[in-house]
């Protein structure tokens, strides 16, 4: 369980517990109410209820609910690159669905969370506060209450947390850097693909080109970009990508496909910078390319 703790001030005294909780604690309404069904604020060591005035020594504790998930486990790898008791960030293979839905009940993200916690002696409720398509590998963040993840949340509404990516495109774009600002919506509702669309969410992609792979043998050529996301709309990256005349390696959704290359996009979220909601120490983490994408490098700079 999570604590939060604060020492009453000169400056804080006469308040009451409750007014405590919300001027030094950014809890949602919904969990603020659980806190309190639960009693889980203590006041000086002893259960304390929210109309209780303060005095300065005084030290007031909240306790974050103690919660679980309820998923099947599957004894599937898991990949952490940070791990504390409020926050897990794993490198995401391709191939691997997040979250268990209709269509694949099983054999996801979650069902090797709930493994991966019987293993080490963890239970947390799994909140995916991002997240990647299949095919995409890379770095997949967990919190492990509500309070990081609703401030992992608020920090991506407010354009605190940064994306990057790495990808190998078809073609060689004219320009080293560019930005892609361009609606996307989905043009059909029976239909995954996303498409630029008018009336689509605002969404842009920022590009910069890392190396062009001229080749006689793949005539259209092929380039390593790095992609930075200001918004995160579903197929944001390959939608843009593609829509330039530039879609990822492997994407038969958007135009990339190559067998001979990738058999599935070669899209990788290679980093990820956002303040730890609890410590407030910013965290910047990266995740290697994996190896199929290391593979068509090699092919393509051969």
């Amino acid at each position: 369980m999570t604590d939060f703790i604060h020492k009453v001030t000169p400056e804080d005294e006469g308040l009451q517990v409750k007014d405590i909780m919300r001027q030094y604690f950014d809890f949602s309404a919904r969990l603020r109410n659980r806190i309190k069904r639960e009693k889980l604020v203590t006041l000086n060591g002893s259960v304390t209820e929210g109309w209780i005035k303060t005095t300065a020594g005084d030290i007031v504790k909240i306790t974050l609910p103690d919660e679980k998930s309820n998923f099947l486990p599957q004894d599937i790898p898991l990949h952490p690159v940070f791990e504390d008791d409020d926050i897990l960030v794993l490198n995401k293979q391709p191939g691997l669905i997040v979250h268990p839905t209709k269509g694949h009940p099983t054999g996801t993200v979650a069902n090797a969370l709930m493994s991966y916690m019987e293993k080490t002696g963890r239970h947390f409720k799994i909140r995916f506060v991002n997240r990647l398509d299949m095919d995409t590998s890379g770095l997949l963040v967990v919190a492990k209450n509500a309070y990081c993840q609703n401030d992992y949340t608020r920090q991506m509404k407010e354009g605190l947390v940064e994306k990057r990516y790495i990808a190998i495109v078809t073609g060689t774009p004219a320009s080293d850097s560019g930005i892609i600002d361009l609606p996307i919506g989905r043009p059909d509702p029976a239909d995954v693909r996303r498409g630029v669309m008018e009336n689509g969410a605002p969404s842009v992609t920022h590009y910069r080109v890392l190396e062009r792979f001229p080749s006689s043998v793949y005539p259209c050529g092929y380039s390593l970009v790095e992609l930075l996301l200001e918004t995160g709309r579903t197929h944001q990256i390959r939608v843009h990508m593609s829509h330039i005349g530039h879609p990822i390696l492997g994407d038969r959704l958007y135009g990339g496909e190559n067998i001979h290359l990738m058999e599935r996009q070669a899209l990788h979220a290679a980093r990820l910078s956002f303040t730890h909601p609890i410590t407030k120490e910013r965290l910047d983490i990266e995740a290697p390319i994996p190896d199929d994408m290391r593979r068509a490098i090699e092919k393509l700079r051969a």
